[in-house]
């Protein structure tokens, strides 16, 4: 029933005006979101082009090992229905609580392609994230585009991205460890059992151990044993 789907065409965004003072809609199931969320997919999409990719993700189930409920223009990150979640995806659902829609961020396709995106997550009436819905636009044509004309590009955060847009989920636990090293400072190999720690910890907040076989992932690129990663684990999660 759902269905990856291609858009044609472009056209110029604008901003938004309201008199209405926002509120945050509920749903109860995946099925009630899709149908308020399918149709303006599609209009943003045909409206925007085939650099702009929407993607539906089903948080009900918890399965953010396949997520993707319905994905609009997926051939730019080559992701599918029943694609992975994605790093963004995997701390907001540890960390429910807290308001985790974001826009305007960077993204890396794993390609390396930079994209601009968005992500707004849908809950129900208990307060519990049951949808997410991300727009990604390809950025690469116009800063190509921009480069022939010899032009400067100013970004507005000319930080690292905050995203990684891939279907493989190994792809998404590999750069979740990267930034856990790169937060502590050093390599595997000068790690002090503290600084090991912190690096599990740092992994644990943003979901990574909700990711089949990553303790195996873990011990490897730490060099220590999948007994000593759970320990590690245990002891962070008694804190």
């Amino acid at each position: 029933m759902v269905k990856e789907m291609q858009a044609s065409g472009a056209a110029p965004s604008s901003g938004l005006q309201t008199r209405l003072s926002p509120s945050e809609p509920r749903f109860e199931t995946i099925e009630d979101v899709a149908s308020v969320a399918l149709p303006i997919m599609q209009a943003v999409c045909e409206a925007v082009g085939r650099q702009c990719e929407m993607v539906l993700h089903d948080l009900t189930s918890r399965d953010l090992n396949h997520s993707v409920y319905a994905i609009y223009n997926g051939k730019l990150t080559g992701r599918t229905v029943g694609s992975p979640s994605t790093r963004l995806g995997f701390a907001a659902m540890r960390d429910e609580q807290n308001n985790h829609d974001a826009f305007g961020y960077s993204s890396l396709t794993q390609d390396g392609r930079e994209m601009r995106s968005s992500s707004l997550y849908f809950r129900n009436e208990a307060g519990s994230i049951i949808a997410a819905l991300c727009i990604n636009h390809d950025l690469s044509p116009l800063q190509f585009a921009m480069a022939n004309l010899q032009s400067v590009m100013t970004q507005e955060d000319p930080s690292r991205p905050q995203e990684l847009l891939t279907p493989d989920i190994g792809s998404i636990l590999e750069s979740m460890v990267e930034e856990a090293l790169e937060s502590v400072g050093k390599p595997p190999a000068l790690l002090s059992k503290s600084e090991r720690i912190r690096v599990i910890a740092l992994l644990e907040q943003r979901g990574a151990f909700d990711i089949k076989r990553s303790v195996d992932v873990v011990a490897a690129r730490l060099a220590v044993s999948k007994v000593t990663v759970y320990g590690y684990l245990d002891e962070v999660r008694r804190t």
